[in-house]
């Protein structure tokens, strides 16, 4: 929650903040929207690039929470792009935590989100 009172959100209004735990140590991230849309960037994948940046490699859980001005009416789950950066370094039983509120949480595994992923090994087996 406090890693989403620092998103830059003028243009839409919708405020993430998200908490990675990686090797341990916790990394905040907040959205941050820019006048040319596709210059923004997640929440998750601010966590995850500061986490990275760090020295950071095997991230553990990442808790989200997101919404229209103070509150938060819905979970907001990692979109497509930021769970394809979250399996560069997560393992399948990842905890991922979509918040409303610290009573109001749903937990569900890294796999369940993205059961197909593309990774390395992917990348790996084509060559064969």
């Amino acid at each position: 929650m406090a890693a989403r009172e620092r998103a830059y959100a003028p243009y839409s209004g919708f405020r993430v903040g998200a908490a990675l735990l990686a090797d341990g140590k916790i990394y905040r991230g907040c959205n941050i929207e820019n006048a040319s849309y596709g210059a923004s960037n997640c929440a998750e994948r601010t966590a995850a690039f500061a986490a990275v940046a760090a020295g950071a490699g095997h991230f553990q859980a990442i808790a989200i929470i997101g919404g229209r001005e103070e509150r938060a009416e819905s979970y907001a789950w990692p979109c497509g792009i930021c769970r394809q950066v979250l399996s560069e370094f997560a393992d399948e039983e990842m905890q991922v935590i979509a918040a409303k509120s610290e009573s109001d949480y749903r937990i569900c595994s890294f796999k369940s989100l993205l059961p197909h992923g593309f990774s390395r090994e992917t990348l790996f087996e084509s060559t064969k």
